[in-house]
């Protein structure tokens, strides 16, 4: 077997270095956790399966912060500027994982979540506000089940590139999971949540001091090099 590869540019190309990958210097805060929801209505079923998810987060020892999304502009509606967009953005940047919970509406996401998602941009100068941080997927039906919503973000969440955990959860007839106060009743889906919590929580754990490490690519060092080369060398005019 050849084993000659002529298109890899050797500076940018290198060994994988465990003692980045292991050996990283550990974080002793809390996870930090945002949580997202895709419904303004009063009793938001999208609303309560968060909060029932942000109870899980506490017991588990994490911190969270849940953004209200009454108020924000749509997309492109406003400029960056907006105190709600600013909010948003700087929660985002604060976190090092996020929940994301939506009703499933005419098969698909709410426009609200996705609005929520839209004013997050992929980049703010150098920084890329969620990219290696971790993501869980929550999805809410006034019917049967459905996984139209949580597949849809889970392509958008890698699409943020994040690192978006193997669980998620679906709840079918959310209307019959919550009680007169709101809260969730025992059930296989609440069995779910916390099965989701969890994992979200270990996988941020095991991830948010190494994401820069985990999220660093070939291609974008070669572009990198590249850039350098053509500052470096360009002519004096």
């Amino acid at each position: 077997m050849n084993t000659e590869l002529p298109n890899l540019q050797a500076d940018a190309f290198t060994a994988i270095d465990g003692e980045r990958l292991f050996g990283a210097t550990r974080s002793a805060h809390p996870p930090r956790l945002l949580l997202l929801y895709g419904s303004l209505r009063a009793r938001s079923f999208s609303r309560l399966a968060l909060l029932e998810a942000e109870r899980i987060l506490h017991r588990l020892g994490a911190e969270t912060r849940v953004f209200d999304p009454a108020g924000l502009p749509l997309p492109d509606g406003a400029d960056d500027d907006h105190p709600k967009v600013q909010e948003l953005r700087e929660l985002a940047a604060w976190s090092e994982g996020m929940v994301w919970s939506s009703p499933e509406r005419h098969g698909a996401m709410t426009g609200i979540m996705k609005a929520q998602i839209d004013w997050i941009p992929l980049s703010l100068g150098a920084v890329r506000p969620t990219q290696g941080k971790t993501l869980a997927l929550m999805q809410v039906s006034g019917g049967s089940q459905s996984f139209n919503a949580v597949n849809q973000m889970r392509i958008l969440g890698r699409w943020m590139r994040m690192l978006t955990i193997p669980n998620q959860s679906s709840i079918p007839k959310a209307f019959l999971e919550f009680d007169d106060e709101d809260r969730m009743r025992p059930s296989a889906c609440y069995n779910r949540i916390v099965d989701v919590m969890e994992e979200l929580v270990k996988f941020t754990l095991l991830t948010r001091d190494v994401s820069g490490y985990l999220t660093d690519r070939y291609s974008e060092r070669v572009e990198s090099a590249d850039e350098l080369s053509r500052r470096v060398n360009q002519r004096s005019l």
